[in-house]
């Protein structure tokens, strides 16, 4: 067997160890089930926000502020982070477009209230500043506060 053939059996070895461990792995469904003692199923739904507006300029930090003052704040009035960032994406245009970005981090519990209040905010921000998207992640997370 030559070098290069146990190199391939080594690697294809490999990938499928790790694809079997994948099967083990608990599913975004079933993490809020397996929280431990002491520990709260919830959702973190992490909203990206790029600050530059397609039609020119950029989401100024007075207008950020204003949104999340009369926006946000008011939907998840038991706390939130925001969090600086640089993002980039591919718009609709087909070019990579480079921006100065807000993250705000929720943790809630899952109930269709706070899924309509996250709808409104992200529909609110790329209504205002006239935004093609808004990413949305989200996981199953067990918090303890």
């Amino acid at each position: 067997m030559t070098n290069i053939s146990r190199a391939r059996l080594a690697f294809a070895a490999v990938v499928i160890g790790a694809l079997a461990g994948c099967g083990a792995m608990p599913s975004a469904s079933t993490a809020g089930g397996a929280c431990g003692p002491g520990f709260d199923a919830f959702e973190r739904d992490t909203l990206f926000f790029g600050r530059a507006i397609p039609a020119g300029g950029q989401v100024s930090d007075a207008q950020w502020s204003g949104f999340l003052d009369t926006t946000v704040t008011p939907a998840f009035p038991q706390g939130l982070t925001v969090l600086d960032a640089v993002g980039q994406w591919r718009g609709a245009s087909g070019g990579v477009v480079r921006e100065p970005s807000k993250l705000v981090v929720l943790l809630h519990p899952r109930n269709a209230k706070d899924d309509a209040a996250i709808a409104n905010i992200i529909d609110t921000y790329r209504k205002n500043f006239g935004q093609e998207a808004v990413l949305q992640e989200r996981q199953s997370v067990c918090v303890r506060f």
